[in-house]
Parts: structure tokens; C-alpha cells; sequence
């Protein structure tokens, strides 16, 4: 259990909060780059760690992160004019560039000195992976660019996606960690007990704290064929890595590749979760056909979602369109998709966990490490030092890995070669 003290220093986000102040210290997720599909296209909402902002991307390609209101009376920017380099805003004609600065400003005499004394709050934004990353905090802490391998590989090898959920991003980062639950909670075949993640409902995990948080192994039993292992990766402060070489059934050969999630909070009570698939290697293409298959099976395909939106159709008002006979007869949820089987029950914990109220067990060990990484790294930026992970050169190497032991064989003999980045 985690007391009500430490509950709190973790779940808020906001500036000047414990928890604000320590995602501030790295470049966060802030929108797809399809978001922005073209010079001078309509800008984006974007609510980030509590602040509204507004993401636009310029006449020469350029991404900006900006207030959402013009600083001028306030006026909503989201109806600018994305033209010539800048966002006009349409109450009374201001024009910011990404930079914040104010360009023009047709409303005043055209000698004003307020033009050059005007500024607009913009965080430093960039491209990397198909995404656009924001820097929230203190300039002279600001870290390297992100350089995770999923982000140097090509379009053609990689694909990422984005969901919306109603809870708080530390009970949806927990989800991401608990390996066990896979066994129970996504179980879409009761009639399959081959399946490899339900031949062992209790697996053992073992944690390794790392420079940038830690690696973690799951190993279940699986009789005479050995063990079924994977090796994750925690990124700090809210990134997991995993393989998925290895299908959900009889050990058949899937498409080899690596994926994982970044839980980004949009506020204490939102979280907006960006999800990565990386092909194993230069060979392994992420085609069209695999990526519709991959997020259809997640359950959040396009046709999954509200349109417009990065919401899921299926959701709590709704109860997730449980069916109960599939629940009964073919699936252990009754539920549809992976992803929604994880939100249904973190947001189902209503929108922040009372972790007083937990108990835990052996197999929440990566969890309990996990809060105590982020307690400490509060405290270290309270101290005015770097918290862990913020340096690439912590994780720019790292790569998960998963497959079947054999008997008697040790994981890190066999996995020696496969847990350093391809890209």
C-alpha cells in the first residue's frame, strides 16, 4: 500500500506539484506528427500536464507548442489563421510564429513598441518517430533530444498510434507494467490451453534497477517445453518496452517485433497513451495489413473510435459493450481488444486509485519499484539534481526481448545477444 502522502505527490501533475515538476524535467509527448499533416494545417488542441496549448505546424514545416489564448484578450487561438509562418489570431489580427514571438500586430499603430516587447508562451517542440515531444520545464534543465531506438527507425519499420483515457496516468502506467494480468484479463480464448500466458497465471518477476529505471522479467512454466521469458524495459518517467516475438498461442511465430507505450498525462484525471510497434530489423516491415490487424486486435482501430476523436466508442458510459455470453463462453472479459480490456479496468478505478486501500503481492513487484523510482526522482529534483532517465545515453541502447528457455538453460545466456538496439 502507498500512503495518502505519497498517493498525492505522485498523481499530480500540474506545475509546481512534485510530480509536475519531475515530468517537466523530460520531452513529453504532446501529438502525433499526422496530427499536423502539411504546412500551414489547422492547428491542435493539446493539454498537456494540465496546461492548454495549441500545436500548429508553420509554412516551412516548423512544429510550435503554444498557449491556447492569444495575449492579447485572451481569445481562443484554435480559429487562427495558419498562414505565412505564423498563427493570426482572428479576434483582432495578432500573428505569433512557433518561437512566441509576436509578428505582427494590425490592430496598432504600425511604429508600436509592443510588437517586440509581446510574447507568447511556447515550449520547445520537436519531431522524433512520427511524434511531436514538448519540453514543459526549466530551460537549463532541458535534457538531449528523445533517442529511443523506436524513434530512429524509418517510417516503413515503425508505427504509432494514440488513445484517450479517463484516469489518471499512474494507474494506466501500472496496467502497462503488471505482466501477470495478461494471463487473466486478456485471455480471448478459453479453449485454447496452450495459449503461453495462460499455462502460467503466476509468473515470477524479477527487476533490475538501470540508469534509466529498470528491466523486468516475467517467467512463466511451460512444461517440457521450459520457460516462456520476457524481458521489459521501464523507461523513466512513464515509457515500457517490450517484445512480441512470440504469439499469444502454442508458441507460433508472430511478426517479429518490439512495442510499447508512453502514458502521457493530459491532467490529474486523463491520460492520453501513445502506443509504438518497431519492426525486430531491417527485414521486417511494418505493412499496412499488420498495423490494421495490430491495433483491431488492441481494439482501437480507426473504426474503433469515436470519430474525430482518440476516444474509444467502447467506454464506461457504456460498460464497454461487455457481453456477457462471450464472457461465458469464449472470453475471460467479454470485452473486446486488448487495450480496451486495460482501460475498462483502470478507468473502472475511478479517476485516482486510493492506493491505501490496496493489497499487493509478489507479483506487483515492478509496481512497488516503480513508485519508489518516481518518490525518490521527486525528491532529487527537489534537491535541484537530474533524475534518472533523462539522459539518452541511459536508454538509447536498450531492446526487449522475449521467446521459450529451454529446460535447465539461463535467459541471459540465451537472450546475450538480442537485448541491444538493431536501430
Amino acid at each position: 500500500m502507498l500512503s495518502h502522502h505519497d498517493n498525492e505527490r505522485l498523481v499530480r501533475v500540474a506545475a509546481g506539484t512534485p510530480m509536475g515538476e519531475l515530468l517537466r524535467r523530460y520531452w513529453q509527448p504532446a501529438a502525433l506528427s499526422s496530427e499536423l499533416p502539411e504546412p500551414d494545417s489547422a492547428p491542435v488542441r493539446v493539454r498537456l500536464l494540465g496546461e492548454n496549448l495549441l500545436a500548429f505546424r508553420d509554412t516551412t514545416g516548423r512544429v510550435g507548442l503554444v498557449d491556447a489564448f492569444c495575449a492579447h484578450r485572451r481569445a481562443p487561438l484554435f480559429f487562427g489563421r495558419n498562414e505565412d509562418c505564423g498563427l493570426r489570431c482572428v479576434y483582432h489580427g495578432w500573428k505569433f510564429d512557433v518561437d512566441g514571438n509576436c509578428v505582427d500586430m494590425p490592430s496598432e499603430p504600425a511604429d508600436t513598441p509592443m510588437k517586440a516587447e509581446v510574447k507568447l508562451l511556447a515550449y520547445p517542440a520537436v519531431e522524433r518517430g512520427g511524434v511531436v515531444w514538448a519540453y514543459l520545464g526549466p530551460r537549463k534543465e532541458m535534457p538531449a533530444l528523445p533517442d529511443y531506438e523506436w524513434t530512429r527507425a524509418p517510417a516503413t519499420h515503425r508505427h504509432v498510434s494514440k488513445t484517450f483515457e479517463s484516469a489518471n496516468f499512474l494507474q494506466a502506467l501500472e496496467g502497462g507494467l503488471d505482466t501477470a494480468h495478461s494471463s487473466f484479463l486478456h485471455n480471448n480464448d478459453l479453449s485454447n490451453p496452450k495459449m503461453l500466458r495462460t499455462r502460467d497465471g503466476a509468473p515470477r518477476i524479477d527487476v533490475e534497477v538501470t540508469d534509466c529505471g529498470y528491466t523486468y522479467v516475467s517467467t512463466r512454466k511451460s512444461g517440457e517445453e521450459g520457460n516462456y521469458v520476457r524481458v521489459y524495459h521501464y523507461v523513466m518517467p512513464t515509457q515500457q518496452m517490450r517484445a512480441s516475438t512470440m504469439a499469444y498461442s502454442g508458441g507460433r511465430a508472430n511478426v517479429p517485433k518490439l512495442d510499447g507505450h508512453i502514458w502521457v498525462p493530459v491532467d490529474d484525471e486523463h491520460t492520453h497513451v501513445f502506443n509504438w510497434a518497431l519492426g525486430y530489423d531491417e527485414t521486417v516491415k511494418l505493412t499496412p495489413e499488420f498495423i490494421a490487424a495490430w491495433e483491431s486486435h488492441a481494439g482501437r482501430a480507426k473504426d474503433d473510435l469515436i470519430p474525430g476523436t482518440f476516444r474509444l466508442k467502447r467506454h464506461r458510459d457504456n460498460d464497454f459493450l461487455v457481453d456477457r455470453e462471450a464472457q461465458r463462453t469464449r472470453t475471460f472479459t467479454g470485452i473486446k481488444g486488448l487495450n480496451t480490456q486495460d482501460i475498462a479496468l483502470q478507468e473502472g478505478m475511478g479517476p485516482i486509485v486510493d492506493r491505501a486501500r490496496e493489497t499487493l503481492g509478489t507479483s506487483d513487484r515492478a509496481i512497488i519499484t516503480m513508485r519508489r523510482l518516481l518518490l525518490e526522482a521527486t525528491r532529487a529534483v527537489e534537491r535541484g539534481e537530474r533524475p534518472k532517465g533523462v539522459d539518452p545515453a541511459t536508454y538509447r541502447g536498450l531492446r526487449p526481448h522475449d521467446t521459450m528457455v529451454p529446460p535447465g538453460a539461463d535467459w541471459r545466456q540465451v537472450f546475450a545477444n538480442e537485448l541491444t538496439a538493431k536501430w
